[in-house]
């Protein structure tokens, strides 16, 4: 997989773009319950988010299963989609997405690698990303921190440029992991938002309980014989 990098100038252009769609994860804290097929007004989470990316202009889409992938691959089926199965998910999120990088085509001027779980983001979140990346002054990678409630908390999706991609499928990065951004920050620039939907998601059983009470929106959580 490649990612090709375009060179700046006056008006950006138009830039290929892939992505990766993580939806592997056992949703431990919910005590098994695959996340992404929680139903958010009817409508499952992995479904809500291939319309977002659909809309936001992505030309190709890898989606990384892992947990339930049989319940999961049924909800992509209708979309022009790649499918990429993690066996190791069980191991941490840094494996699905070289998984799901190692899966895409290319050439790609970036790489979107969005979560399944964030429930509120749409087709203008993932688009403000694409523009962060287009507007960065540095940096291979972009990373929304977002400032709310006097704090700044780092979220998702991020975007990967060519030399971003190469570390992590040569297992020399994790971009996920605070330390390594602490550590590296020439390699990231931080799109400053108050956009509280990049650090939506859910974890817990609490969070699902919190958003249906902030928005009045009914979430359901999926049979677990659905989700086995």
């Amino acid at each position: 997989m490649s990612c090709l990098l375009k060179a700046s100038g006056g008006l950006h252009a138009r830039l290929r773009i892939g992505a990766v769609l993580l939806a592997a994860g056992e949703g431990r804290r919910m005590g098994g319950v695959a996340k992404a097929l929680i139903r958010l007004q009817g409508v499952p989470l992995i479904r809500r988010q291939l319309i977002a990316l659909s809309g936001a202009g992505v030309d190709e889409l890898v989606v990384v299963t892992g947990h339930a992938r049989e319940a999961v691959e049924a909800q992509v089926q209708p979309f022009p989609v790649t499918l990429a199965h993690n066996d190791a998910y069980r191991d941490g999120q840094q494996g699905s997405v070289r998984a799901g990088l190692a899966a895409l085509s290319g050439p790609f001027d970036a790489v979107l690698v969005v979560l399944a779980d964030q429930p509120l983001l749409g087709e203008a979140d993932l688009t403000e990303m694409i523009s962060a990346f287009k507007k960065r002054p540095a940096g291979h990678v972009v990373v929304p921190q977002v400032s709310a409630d006097g704090q700044a908390r780092r979220g998702n999706p991020v975007v990967l440029d060519e030399t971003a991609c190469g570390l992590i499928l040569q297992g020399d990065a994790n971009f996920g992991c605070r330390q390594f951004i602490e550590r590296h920050p020439e390699l990231v620039h931080l799109h400053q938002t108050t956009n509280t939907r990049f650090i939506t998601d859910l974890d817990t059983l609490d969070d699902i309980e919190r958003l249906a009470q902030r928005t009045g929106w009914k979430l359901e959580l999926p049979k677990l014989e659905a989700a086995a």
